[in-house]
């Protein structure tokens, strides 16, 4: 069953607020100071502010971070994209702001030749305020990926590429599609990409099983991130380097890493951030419905699959994604890595926002920029979020727990 959350556990600030003794993390440093925030914006950051709001918080030398913003998450909290239920994006949203994240982008499939009730009914959702993260629009995974590399995607969700399918999705996505995951070796894929580039929408190499040629073909056309790096791809081989190689050569293209040390273990996880630097990185959940729920056995696009520690397969042992919130990734990522916490604002709040196109509002906490923050406790379990100078979850509020 759907997590149900009460949308009056969400307290929201209609007054200016201070955030106190926080430990300010950005992606490029960490200090001891204070935040002041005033009608959903951040006005002043510093180590001792003159301004101080009408509420205050003392975070008590907290981790303040720029909101997290996830580019890959089905589902969470018991809902999922597919279910095409007018309460899904809700759920979804809420179960997110549980775990830090301020904005995502819904991930879901398209079916060809089928009326796809599920994205049209979350496009209708998305007008609504729903009470946590921002829905930042959709990432398709397809329909143009190779059916050899399609992880837990359904044949049905799979077709040749095509501009007339193309032109059926942007009809029933209207404004809201911002990435597309596309196997570049596919016939017809390359103009695909050229179009999707054309129209601000992200082309995101991935579920591909092309050469290192073929990728870096995608690359010259204007595939700019991929997709869950390393899984539905390709390893590489010392006679045919395949699309690790190019990735890891490029000098712009940025990489999605589910850093839970099971789709990753944890010497890839050093090894792909020493090839591809911090500033290339993205930490994502890749999430499914069970995420924020007890372990056990959920549904997947009418197959079930069981969650246990945090990561979801099908009965037959097929990884799908995880269940574990984008804290907990950011967690693993630091255990794995070695590095300061600060770097977490580089690759969960500003590389996603840099992505979108979003670090002018987004990514950073610093003035001028949307009051999305997320305040983690020293073992990175959330204690409050703020979404636009709204708290939309607090730990200490026994509404919402």
């Amino acid at each position: 069953m759907p997590l149900k959350l009460e949308s009056k556990g969400c307290e929201v600030l209609e007054m200016n607020l201070t955030i106190s003794n926080a430990i300010v993390c950005n992606p490029d440093r960490q200090f001891l100071g204070e935040v002041y925030i005033e009608d959903g914006i951040i006005q002043s950051v510093g180590k001792e502010l003159k301004v101080k709001g009408d509420v205050r918080i003392d975070a008590s030398r907290r981790l303040l971070f720029p909101g997290f913003i996830d580019l890959h998450i089905q589902g969470a909290g018991g809902a999922d994209i597919l279910d095409a239920s007018p309460e899904t994006l809700h759920i979804i949203s809420q179960t997110c702001a549980r775990h830090g994240v301020t904005g995502f982008l819904g991930t879901t499939v398209y079916h060809p030749g089928e009326p796809n009730k599920h994205i049209s009914s979350a496009v209708a959702e998305s007008q609504q305020d729903m009470g946590g993260a921002e829905f930042l629009g959709f990432h398709l995974e397809g329909p143009f990926i190779a059916p050899e590399k399609r992880g837990m995607i359904r044949r049905a969700s799979i077709c040749e590429p095509s501009i007339e399918v193309l032109e059926e999705i942007t009809e029933v996505t209207g404004d809201l599609l911002r990435m597309m995951t596309v196997a570049p070796e596919l016939d017809g894929s390359i103009e695909i990409i050229k179009i999707l580039v054309n129209r601000s929408v992200v082309a995101s190499f991935g579920h591909s099983s092309a050469s290192y040629e073929e990728t870096l073909r995608g690359f010259n056309a204007g595939v700019s991130h991929v997709t869950h790096l390393f899984n539905a791809m390709n390893p590489m081989h010392h006679r045919s380097p395949g699309p690790l190689l190019a990735i890891f050569e490029s000098r712009e293209v940025t990489a999605q890493l589910i850093s839970d040390g099971v789709h990753i273990v944890p010497p890839m996880v050093r090894f792909a951030v020493s090839m591809l630097g911090l500033d290339r990185c993205v930490l994502i959940t890749d999430g499914m419905s069970g995420m924020g729920l007890p372990e056990g056995k959920y549904i997947y696009d009418g197959v079930e699959y069981i969650s246990k520690g945090g990561t979801a397969r099908y009965s037959d042992g097929t990884l799908i994604g995880t269940t574990l919130g984008l804290n907990e990734i950011a967690k693993r990522f630091l255990r794995f890595t070695g590095l300061p916490p600060y770097t977490i604002a580089k690759v969960a709040s500003w590389n996603p926002a840099l992505v979108l196109g979003l670090t002018g509002k987004k990514g950073s906490v610093e003035e001028g920029k949307d009051a999305d923050i997320v305040i983690l406790n020293q073992d990175f379990s959330v204690w409050k979020t703020i979404v636009g100078g709204k708290i939309v979850y607090d730990s200490e509020d026994s509404r919402i727990k």
